[in-house]
């Protein structure tokens, strides 16, 4: 059994969706193609309010790019057979990788934890069904074939891969 295949016996559900991972979310620059960070702008006036529709800033350590979004939106895009974008400014994931069955991605390595928490866990607790809380959350929206076990070492090998980009970034 090789290391990737060792699995946890249980995952239980945190309830997290999509929206608890965008801060902060890690992209390639648009001008440099190294990792960038998009957070949250600082308010001019000084009151920090948080949340998902507040401005972002997008910057880049390696070749000094700013940009800022004002607009306090987002839109999810989201192609199905091409690589995942940031909410708010449209450019590529820095955490993503292709398998054969489809994208493996995450706005940021606590994103990412999750995603491999769940698929290495051999038993998964999801959210009971006469429980009114959220049901929708990040893992229970993963793609169905990230689900099954036949793919989990795929998926965990793509987790390794992305990983290994970050180091090498």
């Amino acid at each position: 059994m090789s290391p990737i295949s060792t699995h946890h016996h249980r995952f239980r559900d945190p309830r997290s969706t999509k929206y608890d991972f965008l801060e902060p979310v890690l992209v390639r620059c648009p001008d440099c193609d190294k990792v960038a960070h998009v957070g949250t702008a600082p308010d001019p006036v000084g009151v920090r309010d948080q949340g998902t529709f507040v401005p972002r800033r997008l910057i880049c350590r390696n070749c000094g790019t700013a940009k800022e979004s004002r607009r306090g939106g987002l839109t999810l895009p989201r192609d199905p057979d091409g690589s995942a974008r940031d909410p708010f400014f449209g450019v590529r994931l820095w955490l993503q990788a292709e398998t054969r069955h489809g994208w493996v991605w995450a706005y940021n390595l606590e994103h990412l934890d999750l995603i491999r928490r769940f698929v290495q866990a051999s038993l998964r607790e999801g959210i009971p069904w006469h429980d009114h809380g959220r049901k929708m959350t990040a893992v229970a929206r993963l793609p169905a074939w990230m689900q099954q076990a036949k793919n989990r070492d795929e998926v965990l090998r793509a987790i390794a891969r992305i990983h290994v980009s970050l180091l090498r970034a």
